[in-house]
């Protein structure tokens, strides 16, 4: 956040961006978990 921004309500590209990363980091988790299982499969 920039100290110059009246409001405190982030542009919505901001806003987009960090869903769209937190969505990212959620399938990556789940992807890293994934892998886990079936490395410890064989």
């Amino acid at each position: 956040m920039l100290w110059s921004d009246p409001e405190n309500e982030p542009p919505k590209e901001l806003r987009d961006m960090e869903a769209m990363l937190r969505r990212a980091g959620v399938l990556l988790a789940l992807a890293m978990v994934l892998a886990m299982f079936v490395l410890g499969l064989h």
